[in-house]
């Protein structure tokens, strides 16, 4: 028998308004005493961050584990708080990250495509017009490659199409990159074409079209999750507007997510891989935690009630087993499975995913007293303080939170 990978819960279960009102009112908008005890947290995690970056590896570019997720960080501190010096710090990392680009990988969190869409969106904000414009065109130099492939360009969201994909949602959403609204949709036409190409292909390949048109694997795995897998790319392929034809969507992808949904667990829980039959992982890169963003946008695109009911599901696994003993992050911690209460509540509009969001932040402001292994980056933004700091600062505004460098 395998050792838990989760502590048990410790905290109460909602039981209605009286045991939240401590946390939150029934409008949503946290108590000034929580949120006064978030921010005094961040302050005191970000004191201890910016310490130990002074030993952080100088050659890491990336947004999982190096510069450019540290610029992330304080690029959306000065979007929650305002101040300025926060933008400073984002562009100090974002330069700092386009020092040492990877020359090789070209996604948002893993590749050189990450801090150039950052570095745009500093500049933009800092109203330096030309050196935002030429990070949106060195990124933008990448498309063809990506939209053609070279053999080895998976379609996944860390090293993959769809990672690259994001890095030209991040730059819309946040600053007027593009010529014109009609230059994007083409370059998203163009990517999930390319990205349903190849999801055909692989099926044709196994002989499986008839269980799913769509498959995708990743050094020869089919993984399921969000970070490596079916259920980050499908979240995007159903994203309104990103593919051309609806019918598409509906022959392509709604039966590619249904065949995924038949892989579910009895508890509720997914497989890392297509095959593996051990419960065991409750990540936000392998699990229930990741899987939960396709369900809900299922429901949204599909509107049928059973992809909210296994998104719901995910959610209890989520409670039972997300307070991980590999840490607080975003990848793999606690941190990244309250995320998925986030979103339930979102779609939802019920105050037990909020309360169950902010107990999870309650375990995350005693950082470090829980006996957690260290991640092999501890201060980074998808494995260690970073991420944690990020979602506290996203819970201060948890009808605008977005897991970070992946929801739309």
């Amino acid at each position: 028998m395998s050792e838990p990978r989760a502590f048990k819960n410790p905290y109460p279960d909602y039981t209605g308004p009286g045991c939240a009102q401590d946390f939150f009112d029934m409008q949503g908008n946290l108590t000034q005493h929580f949120a006064s005890c978030i921010s005094s947290k961040i302050s005191e995690l970000l004191a201890v961050m910016e310490n130990g970056l002074k030993n952080a590896d100088p050659r890491d570019c990336t947004g999982y584990t190096g510069w450019a997720g540290i610029a992330l960080l304080y690029l959306h501190l000065h979007s929650i708080f305002g101040d300025f010096s926060f933008l400073q710090k984002a562009l100090d990392y974002v330069s700092h990250s386009l020092r040492s680009l990877t020359q090789r990988w070209v996604t948002f969190l893993c590749g050189d495509a990450g801090p150039l869409a950052v570095a745009a969106v500093v500049y933009h904000r800092l109203q330096k017009p030309h050196e935002a414009e030429e990070c949106v065109n060195r990124l933008l130099h990448f498309h063809q490659s990506v939209v053609q492939g070279n053999g080895r360009l998976p379609d996944e969201l860390l090293y993959g199409r769809v990672g690259y994909l994001y890095s030209l949602i991040f730059i819309n959403h946040t600053c007027f990159a593009f010529d014109s609204l009609f230059d994007l949709i083409m370059r998203l036409f163009q990517i999930c074409d390319a990205v349903l190409d190849s999801g055909q292909n692989l099926s044709q390949k196994n002989k499986i079209q008839e269980q799913t048109p769509l498959m995708y694997e990743w050094y020869q795995e089919e993984y399921v999750g969000a970070a490596h897998g079916l259920a980050g790319i499908y979240y995007y392929l159903m994203q309104p507007g990103f593919v051309v034809g609806e019918d598409r969507v509906y022959h392509l992808v709604k039966p590619s997510v249904n065949y995924m949904c038949q892989l579910r667990f009895p508890s509720g829980n997914y497989p890392p891989w297509v095959g593996d039959s051990r419960d065991l992982l409750v990540h936000w890169c392998h699990g229930s935690p990741g899987v939960i963003y396709m369900l809900i946008q299922a429901f949204k695109v599909f509107g049928v009630r059973q992809y909210l009911e296994d998104a719901l599901h995910c959610g209890e696994v989520i409670w039972q087993r997300g307070l991980l003993k590999k840490g607080y992050g975003l990848c793999h911690g606690a941190a990244g499975n309250a995320y998925g209460f986030l979103a339930l509540y979102k779609i939802t509009q019920d105050p037990k995913h909020l309360y169950r969001a902010c107990m999870f932040a309650d375990w995350c402001m005693n950082y470090g007293k829980h006996g957690c292994r260290t991640p092999d980056t501890p201060l980074s933004l998808f494995e260690g303080m970073a991420g944690t700091i990020y979602f506290l600062a996203d819970l201060l505004q948890p009808t605008r939170a977005k897991f970070p460098a992946f929801e739309v």
